[in-house]
């Protein structure tokens, strides 16, 4: 009698504690009392990311014969379109993509918080996520332990609701507008990397089956159940924006000065300048959003750009340096 006694309150325990593990709290959408979701234009932005290159994956890994306007891969948006301020347009990286970025300097491990990912979520619960990874060379990669309390069972929907107290450090549990922050002490313990130099974050998209030749773990092995299938263009995570919270105190290599270009006006009506600082003649190429080419060409120290037969909307100029270096923005014709 004893012993069973025993073991039935161990059984208690076991169970009180996993209640406790099952009903974690973790900080609610944006606005609500808790949250560290980051406005766009919050005040601790120092910068954004400046360029980005991306592996699309399958609209429906499951299937990769399944096609949407003639492609088996998500290619809604391009990679100009995560350049600068976070405003809505996206690319999407379908199910496994990934997108890496880099940066103008690198970003370095400071007091709280150091970047922040935006995703285009119309609302607080419809919530499409990306494992978040780090590198200080380019080629190791660490990534930040991510936790999903989110049951496998059921599979959430395509167009399923997500809670976002269930879900930490992933990308995308804010809605549009609002960042995810992370912060790179969260990674001290890791070997390999320098927190105060990282040049590149690579977002890999959470496929969210829960089927087992599918499907993808959090950092506690648990699966993670995210809106599935998404057979669109559109699929998988749309990425639009990284804003830099805290730039390296190592400070930057001093060519990195010479990597800049200005444009101003910008927003503009009629007619821009690009600027640069940059020994040599930079070349460029002025693109819409669909990815047509308005204009090219290259100039040394400054060049006026007539955007007067444009119509109104947002313009992606890409910038070649003659060492390699490319840059991106955005500019807004009014």
């Amino acid at each position: 009698m004893i012993a069973k006694s025993f073991f039935n309150r161990w059984l208690t325990i076991v169970f009180l504690l996993a209640g406790l593990g099952a009903s974690a709290q973790y900080p609610p959408p944006a606005g609500q009392p808790g949250s560290t979701a980051i406005s766009k234009d919050s005040s601790i932005i120092v910068g954004w990311a400046k360029s980005c290159q991306v592996e699309r994956g399958f609209i429906d890994i499951s299937d990769t014969t399944k096609t949407f306007g003639g492609s088996n891969r998500a290619s809604y948006g391009n990679v100009f379109m995560t350049a600068e301020i976070a405003d809505g347009f996206v690319l999407s990286l379908g199910d496994r993509g990934v997108a890496t970025l880099d940066f103008e300097s690198p970003i370095g491990n400071g007091p709280g918080f150091d970047f922040a990912i935006f995703e285009n979520s119309f609302d607080d619960i419809f919530l499409e996520l990306a494992f978040v990874e780090v590198s200080s060379d380019g080629i190791r990669f660490v990534q930040f332990p991510a936790i999903s309390l989110i049951p496998a069972s059921p599979q959430t929907t395509t167009f399923g609701s997500t809670d976002a107290t269930k879900i930490n450090n992933f990308a995308g549990k804010y809605r549009g507008m609002y960042g995810t922050p992370f912060d790179l002490e969260e990674l001290k313990d890791s070997t390999g990397i320098n927190l105060n130099h990282i040049i590149m974050i690579r977002i890999v998209d959470v496929v969210g089956s829960v089927q087992d030749p599918f499907a993808t773990y959090d950092s506690q092995g648990n699966k993670v159940n995210d809106p599935w299938p998404t057979p669109f263009d559109t699929g998988g995570f749309d990425l639009d924006a990284l804003a830099v919270l805290h730039f390296s105190s190592e400070g930057i290599e001093e060519t990195d000065q010479f990597h800049q270009v200005s444009i101003f006006p910008n927003p503009v009506s009629d007619m821009t300048s690009f600027v640069s600082q940059y020994a040599s003649a930079v070349s460029y190429s002025l693109s819409d959003q669909y990815g047509k080419i308005i204009s090219s060409g290259s100039f040394t120290g400054k060049t006026g750009v007539d955007l007067t037969s444009c119509s109104a909307g947002v313009y992606f100029a890409s910038f070649h340096f003659r060492d390699g270096v490319t840059l991106n923005k955005k500019i807004i014709r009014k």
